[in-house]
């Protein structure tokens, strides 16, 4: 009986602090809306930890580097000290032409998230079904012309074709919009941090 009770009691731990994930990180992805942000992605030296480009300013992973931080995670250093350690892991030679890390600018640029993502969090399937998307999810396309995008899956549903709305930047600052199936869907990520999960270790 107490074995059931305890196995019972950390099933519930882990839904508890899952949901708590979902409405932090989909209330902090809401509050980016708020902020007036003008589209750029140049290069910007940078603090390190905890590093930001000028508030007025930003790009998609923007978006979900602020809203992570609003959760206390700075994927700026998490980044860096993955890439630091595995350099040849990520696309950042291959793509970019680089042969070491960059603090500046790694964790703003949408294939070096994927490959944290993959590395660090879940990789979920890539579909057509909407209701594989759930809030807090991190999705990724490719925009015409090869530009990669990333934007989060939000707890609101547009009542037309059943969607999930995404937060994310396309060129006009963050904002909320049923936009999922708009283009080629190239990644499907659920990230939680650490902090999430300690209580039930």
């Amino acid at each position: 009986m107490k074995l059931i009770l305890i196995i019972t009691l950390i099933f519930f731990t882990q839904d508890v602090y899952s949901d708590s994930f979902d409405q932090d990180i989909v209330n902090a992805a809401f509050e980016r809306t708020n902020h007036n942000v003008r589209y750029d992605g140049a290069y910007i030296s940078i603090g390190y930890p905890n590093g930001d480009v000028p508030s007025n300013m930003g790009v998609c992973t923007d978006v979900v580097i602020r809203s992570y931080r609003k959760l206390g995670t700075d994927l700026q250093k998490l980044v860096h000290e993955d890439i630091a350690n595995n350099f040849n892991k990520y696309p950042s030679k291959r793509i970019w032409g680089l042969t070491k890390p960059d603090k500046n600018i790694d964790h703003r640029r949408v294939p070096n998230l994927q490959t944290f993502f993959q590395r660090h969090g879940i990789s979920l399937s890539i579909s057509n079904n909407n209701n594989d998307y759930k809030s807090g999810d991190l999705v990724t396309w490719m925009l015409p012309g090869n530009l990669p995008h990333i934007g989060i899956v939000v707890d609101k549903i547009d009542p037309a074709t059943g969607n999930p709305l995404i937060v994310h930047n396309i060129g006009r600052g963050p904002e909320i919009q049923n936009m999922l199936f708009s283009y080629e869907i190239t990644g499907h990520y659920r990230y939680v941090p650490t902090k999430y999960n300690q209580a039930v270790k």
